[in-house]
């Protein structure tokens, strides 16, 4: 029988907080990071790039790539098989508990990488689905990944000393978070759910603590919809501009 190891005096050392995500970024004796999470009875221990279990399915970097070579193999017949299935649920619960470690550390540029990921796989999940149900199952958490990646990539763009930039994040996030909201033909009004008021309060919160007016596009917008053409043309400019500087 082999010898138990337990890790008792580790629990001890780290309380479990109930409502809290807890986590730690540590370096191993190999000088290897990972991420460790606290978590009811236990801890999670999580790599910091590619797969989080540090698995390499079929040789590729997540379950994701090694998915997209198979579609590339069979060409436009590819389909999901219910194992298949299976392992992609894993990778998103993965990725996802990996998602809100970042959040917790305040890695947003991290946090943004792991929800590309996820958003990226559910699409192509999405295109190669074995059932209608097992599509909406997934898709139901779109806007709440969007949700995070919004709040990240504006979280970021302020530690960039770019509040103008957060807004714009903010801006686009939630527009992307209101079409998968529609596709989805929810009983709430948009407007009205908790993720997109708490992205809008932190929108007029930037404003007003950054005394940030309309943005470059947030007037190009409102000149197209009154049709004043030759000021959209030179705020295209300006914003034109500002990209390749």
């Amino acid at each position: 029988m082999a010898r138990a190891q337990h890790i008792d005096a580790v629990l001890k050392n780290w309380p479990y907080e109930p409502g809290d995500v807890s986590v730690r970024l540590v370096a191993g004796g190999d000088g290897r990071e990972v991420l460790q999470m606290r978590v009811d009875l236990g801890l999670l221990q999580l790599e910091v790039d590619h797969r989080p279990d540090g698995a390499r399915p079929g040789g590729a970097e997540t379950y994701f790539d090694y998915l997209l070579s198979l579609a590339i193999h069979e060409g436009d017949d590819f389909q999901l098989t219910p194992e298949q299935c299976a392992e992609v649920d894993r990778e998103f619960v993965q990725y996802y508990q990996r998602r809100i470690c970042w959040l917790a550390l305040r890695e947003f540029d991290r946090a943004v990488r792991d929800a590309n990921h996820s958003l990226a796989l559910m699409d192509f999940v999405k295109n190669c689905s074995p059932d209608e149900d097992w599509t909406r199952s997934h898709e139901q958490y779109r806007p709440f990944i969007l949700f995070h990646r919004t709040q990240a990539a504006a979280l970021a763009a302020l530690e960039d000393s770019s509040p103008e930039k957060a807004i714009e994040e903010l801006n686009s996030g939630i527009e992307s978070m209101r079409q998968a909201w529609q596709a989805g033909d929810p009983e709430t009004p948009f407007e009205e759910d908790e993720m997109v008021e708490r992205l809008n309060q932190l929108r007029e919160s930037l404003r007003d603590h950054y005394n940030v007016g309309r943005t470059l596009n947030e007037q190009l917008a409102e000149a197209v919809a009154t049709e004043q053409y030759e000021l959209a043309a030179r705020l295209r400019d300006e914003i034109a501009k500002r990209g390749g500087d």
